[in-house]
């Protein structure tokens, strides 16, 4: 199969050298990709701002903001079997963005900043997907499952990846499969490459 992966953050810059993100380090989406590589797909990784080494075999496309993303996302699930959507996009971004830096200290040191809502990127290319199995995640701190059910199906997506802010950053995670039918399938303490080699299973 050719798999679309996406993964790491996203990022809306304020000024030259300020931004708004979410927090992620990328690592489940890599893992995705060296996971789907290993078991002989072609994939494309579309990564946002992270440090972190292109698993080998692997088509890496990097970008910044939630359109930059949006707009490889559309072209590249053109032709793509298959979508997992780890990336973690930011919601908003400012307005405007200023020319120059900010200096706070010149100025009466408040700032307010008028943000718009970001696309929803998944929604944007999933209504189409017809029959190519679509993986969403969902980071949630509370009613988990009922926001992660929702967010499948408004999205249109086949499966989706149930975790907590525990995830974040690092190598063993807790998450809970759940999919369209009702099923839900946890693993516990897991490292980010056994969910992944699950996750690519489950796909094929």
């Amino acid at each position: 199969m050719r798999i679309l992966i996406t993964a790491g953050p996203t990022r809306e810059y304020i000024d030259p050298v300020r931004y708004l993100s979410n927090e992620s380090s990328g690592k489940m989406g890599f893992a995705l990709a060296a996971a789907a590589r290993r078991r002989g797909h072609e994939v494309v990784l579309i990564a946002g701002p992270v440090c972190l080494p292109t698993p080998k075999g692997v088509e890496r496309i990097d970008v910044i903001s939630a359109r930059d993303m949006l707009k490889v996302l559309r072209d590249q699930f053109k032709v793509a079997d298959a979508l997992v959507m780890a990336a973690a996009v930011a919601d908003f971004r400012p307005r405007r963005r200023l020319r120059g830096k900010w200096k706070a200290k010149e100025g009466s040191g408040k700032l307010n900043i008028e943000l718009l809502e970001n696309p929803d990127l998944l929604k944007s290319v999933a209504r189409r997907k017809g029959e190519r199995k679509v993986v969403a995640f969902a980071l949630e701190t509370s009613e988990g499952k009922r926001r992660a059910r929702a967010k499948m199906v408004a999205k249109n997506a086949d499966f989706i990846v149930l975790n907590g802010v525990a995830a974040l950053g690092g190598d063993r995670i807790s998450v809970t499969l759940l999919d369209r039918e009702g099923n839900e399938f946890e693993m516990l303490q897991r490292t980010k490459a056994e969910v992944a080699r699950v996750l690519i299973e489950l796909l094929e």
